[in-house]
């Protein structure tokens, strides 16, 4: 979303945090050290991804790297068959973190408040990083005017690298955070991609603020529809993009 392209290689980089994230957990270290791991082995792999990969195509446009970064999800897929195996794996919260919290009026098991925590804390730090810092408004304006911000003696590729490795390991701290939840399995990424995607095209291609508003509306949308008719749950998230798309093609805050 920051660099204006699709990545749909984040649902195998998810995949990859959580794994990553297990394989910290069980070698002793604490949960939150395991979601570092996860975000840092992401971002490692967002680097890889990058110098390896995307840019040899970035010139050619839009098509190009979606092509490209589609089939890097297969082979990242691929590899973690080989490097964790078929079988899925599963993980419980610390001890701090399992039972519910009441509220009064309902009770909301503990993780999903230290998830939800999380996520916000991280999307304030992302909004803050892009929108309050010098780094921020390089990456904005490399992205805008690739051409200008060089001649003003900034390294454009240094800034899509860092984009790219910062959107990796989001993802892979995505993750890391939902291996609680769900478990670790190579193809969890292709669910979590088919949202990502939806909340994409409604919030907008580069708008963070779109971002986070479709997120939050997705989310809710989704969750209602599961108690009042869950068979239609899935659905009707996509019902909500194309009715979206036909009053304003470039989506909610978009500007293309």
């Amino acid at each position: 979303m920051l660099l204006n392209i699709p990545n749909f290689a984040h649902g195998a980089l998810y995949a990859l945090g959580a794994y990553l994230c297990y394989s910290a957990v069980s070698a002793g270290l604490p949960f939150p050290a395991g979601l570092f791991v996860a975000f840092a082995g992401a971002a490692l792999a967002g680097l890889m991804l990058d110098r390896l990969v995307v840019r040899f195509v970035r010139a050619g446009g839009y098509l190009p790297q979606l092509i490209t970064l589609f089939g890097a999800a297969l082979v990242i897929e691929q590899l973690l068959l080989i490097g964790w195996g078929t079988i899925g794996l599963s993980y419980s919260p610390p001890e701090l973190l399992r039972g519910s919290i009441d509220l009064g009026f309902t009770l909301v098991p503990r993780y999903i408040a230290f998830a939800s925590l999380c996520s916000a804390l991280v999307i304030s730090a992302v909004w803050l990083l892009i929108e309050w810092t010098r780094f921020g408004a390089w990456v904005r304006a490399g992205i805008e005017r690739p051409e200008m911000t060089q001649s003003l003696g900034i390294n454009v590729d240094l800034l899509l690298i860092a984009g790219m490795m910062l959107g990796a390991g989001l993802a892979g701290l995505a993750g890391g955070l939902a291996l609680p939840l769900m478990g670790a399995t190579s193809t969890m990424g292709g669910d979590m991609m088919a949202i990502a995607f939806v909340v994409l095209v409604i919030g907008g291609l580069g708008s963070l603020y779109g971002a986070i508003a479709a997120g939050l509306m997705v989310g809710v949308v989704q969750s209602l529809m599961t108690v009042a008719a869950p068979a239609a749950s899935t659905a009707i998230i996509y019902l909500v993009m194309i009715v979206i798309l036909l009053v304003r093609p470039q989506g909610l805050f978009g500007e293309r």
